[in-house]
């Protein structure tokens, strides 16, 4: 308003005098007479003087009559309910629980390698075979005694159902058929040992040891098979959040490299916690269908781990905190038709953030209409002039 008033009488003074200024200015220009351009300067500099001077006078008096020039100028926002649902982020590795090294069971010679690289198998099927050092010809000749010992056996029983012959005969008869027969069974399971196969159905992703090589049982590394249809992700979450990050919750996994999102829930949370970092596991399914999320992929996780159907969440960027550590926000009431209110502080109790808002627990209400722009400047209790306001959601 003061800006307005001053355009208005430089722009009178200048329409009432402009005509005679410019003829006389004209004229002495004209008449190339350096006293009479000096004099004439002189006088444009006195009015010049004369019209500050007015305009300084209309500016008090503005300042005297205008009640709303010190009040000051805020943006608002209302606040209202809304479902808040809070996540926690974290990052995890993709794994799978068919995924297995595959090491002998025997120690010797690695005499076939059935499978390729990328084959796909069955679960049971014959991977690779050890040369079991003779064990089958021992077998053999095993066999044979068991037989005769079994004959012998049968011949003795008979004969003892018979009340023929001493029962020490039938006894020694049936213990030796029976430890020929467990000969031939543990040698056959020493003999079984010399075989390797596929512990479940999957693909073999890297033949390690070439056919030809010396094995030693669990410890030389045959070949590496995977199965890419059983995948989850195994993250470690803080302890803190134990009561909140459960079985069933739902997490949206985002891994990075295939530019993939996945809806999915937490299928399993431990209940061990870790002493050495104070976390626990977690594992989240992944549905696999096109086979390209591999395992030890880096997956990002958000665990939807706090749900509020009604809550009030502001920016933080409005929130104050004074000397006794109390958050709190200034809000506008009584405000009339014309924008003018009165600022308010209210005390208020904060909950989880997610982002730049954060949800407030008490004292605020659906509706309040909340300082945005202009909060960090007003008073408790000072008159404000509300310029513009949005509501929650449609910034």
């Amino acid at each position: 308003m003061k800006n307005i008033y001053s355009i208005v009488i430089i722009a009178l003074l200048l329409v009432s005098c402009g005509g005679d200024k410019k003829n006389s200015t004209e004229n002495v220009l004209e008449s190339n007479s350096l006293e009479s351009i000096r004099k004439k300067r002189g006088e444009l500099v006195n009015e010049q003087q004369a019209i500050h001077d007015q305009i300084k006078l209309l500016d008090e008096k503005i300042k005297s009559l205008d009640t709303t020039q010190n009040v000051p100028l805020i943006t608002t926002l209302t606040a209202k309910t809304e479902k808040f649902e809070h996540v926690l982020e974290l990052q995890g590795n993709v794994t799978t629980k068919d995924l297995l090294t595959i090491t002998p069971e025997y120690n010797g010679i690695l005499t076939y390698v059935y499978v390729k690289e990328g084959q796909k198998v069955r679960k049971g099927q014959l991977l690779a075979k050890i040369d079991d050092g003779g064990l089958s010809q021992q077998v053999a000749q095993l066999k044979i005694q068991s037989e005769l010992a079994k004959t012998t056996y049968e011949r003795q029983k008979r004969l003892w159902d018979q009340n023929i012959g001493s029962e020490i005969q039938y006894l020694q008869a049936k213990s030796t058929y029976e430890s020929q027969q467990e000969a031939v069974n543990q040698l056959q399971q020493q003999i079984a040992k010399t075989t390797v196969k596929a512990p479940f159905s999957g693909t073999i992703d890297d033949v390690i040891t070439e056919q030809g090589s010396v094995v030693a049982a669990g410890q030389t590394p045959l070949m590496r098979i995977v199965n890419l249809d059983n995948m989850y992700i195994e993250v470690e979450v803080p302890e803190s959040y134990i009561s909140n990050v459960v079985k069933g919750k739902k997490v949206e996994v985002e891994i990075p490299v295939l530019g993939k999102t996945i809806e999915t829930k937490i299928r399993q949370a431990s209940d061990f916690i870790n002493p050495a970092n104070r976390t626990f596991k977690a594992e989240i399914e992944v549905a696999n269908k096109d086979k390209d999320i591999k395992p030890n992929l880096t997956a990002r996780l958000k665990i939807n781990d706090y749900t509020s159907e009604n809550a009030i969440l502001i920016p933080q960027s409005v929130i104050s905190e004074n000397a006794e550590g109390e958050q709190y926000v200034y809000i506008v009431a009584d405000k009339n038709q014309k924008g003018i209110g009165t600022a308010k502080r209210i005390i208020i109790k904060t909950g989880k953030t997610q982002g730049d808002v954060i949800e407030v627990l008490n004292n605020l209400k659906e509706g309040a209409e909340i300082v945005k722009e202009g909060a960090r400047s007003v008073k408790d209790g000072q008159t404000v002039e509300v310029i513009g306001y949005k509501e929650m959601g449609n910034e």
